[in-house]
Order: structure tokens, then sequence, then C-alpha cells
């Protein structure tokens, strides 16, 4: 069934009314910020989206507000104990996974000059605008997503299949795809 609505994947959820409004398809070039979206990306595999977002600050409080380099000086005690924490997906390889991308992050960072440089050179610095009248017409993932995650897989980044990383691109808005009719856009 085609809806025509932008909105009505979140069914008046305010914490994803929110993040649709405000982040969801919106250019984000902060360094901080899109590995927040790469982890919490990952974290989603397997679950929803929604269970994700409301336990967003729980993982920006075990995380260090997604701190690059905090995360990758996390010890593995510190990791162990969030296995414990209730606000979290309590999956052993998730958790890790969040250390383990940041230093590989860490290291985009240092041949890239940022990660943000590195995630744009997969679209040549363009934003992708689907321009989409219709819900059913939002793929789940692309050209683009499939070469990214072809590139993060092989240097290592966890939870990053061409459908997470398509998700991952329009939640740091190199994916526009907001509907055409979305006040939004």
């Amino acid at each position: 069934m085609s809806i025509d609505n932008c909105r009505a994947w979140y069914e008046g959820d305010p914490v994803l009314e929110e993040y649709h409004d405000k982040e969801w398809c919106r250019e984000n070039h902060d360094d901080r910020f899109e590995f927040e979206m790469l982890c919490l990306e990952g974290a989603s595999v397997g679950l929803s989206w929604k269970t994700i977002m409301h336990k967003r600050q729980a993982y920006k409080d075990a995380f260090h507000n997604f701190d690059i380099e905090k995360c990758a000086a996390m010890t593995d005690d510190e990791l162990e104990s969030l296995l414990e924490n209730e606000g979290l997906i309590r999956n052993k390889s998730k958790i890790l996974s969040v250390r383990k991308n940041a230093i590989i992050v860490k290291k985009l960072q240092k041949e890239f000059g940022s990660f943000d440089a590195y995630l744009w050179s997969f679209t040549d610095g363009k934003r992708i605008d689907n321009h989409l009248k219709h819900t059913d017409e939002m793929p789940t993932e692309s050209e683009v997503s499939r070469r990214m995650s072809k590139d993060m897989k092989k240097r290592g980044i966890a939870y990053v299949g061409p459908v997470i990383t398509y998700s991952f691109l329009q939640a740091i808005g190199m994916v526009n795809d907001h509907l055409e009719g979305c006040k939004y856009r």
C-alpha cells in the first residue's frame, strides 16, 4: 500500500517524531554525531529503530556521549559491566563493537582527515536526494550503501550490512528520503 505521509512510519511516537522532524535525513558533518548514528544503527540490527531511539539516552550515558576517543579507550571491564545495564541492548557483540568501531573510526580520521570526509567520499561530497512521492518508493539499500558496507566491512567495522548502512546514510543526511510533500524536507 502506498503511503504519501512521510511521518507515517513513527505512528505518533513523540521520540520518533522529534527524530524525524529534526534529525532524520538532515545533513550533518560532525564526526561524533556520525559515530553515534553508526553505533545506534548497529545496535538496531534485528530490532526496531523505535526500540533503539527509546534507549538512545542510555547509550549516550554508557558510551561517553559517543566521544570517539573515549569509546576507543574503554576497557574490557567497563564494556563487560554494560551487559548489566538494562537501558541498553545487552548483546555482548554489539556492546564490544562500539569500542572496535571507535578504534577503526580513529584510523579513518587519520587517513582521511575526518570520519566525515571518509563517509562523503562515497558520494564525491554530494547529497543524494531521491525525491520520493510515496513510502513504497523508499529503497532499503542502494549502490552507495552496498559500496560503503563492503568497504567498512573490509576495514573491520561491525554491523554494517548494506541495509543498515542505507539507514545510516539517511540518519546522517547523506540521503534525503523525506517525501516530496513532507514539510521537513
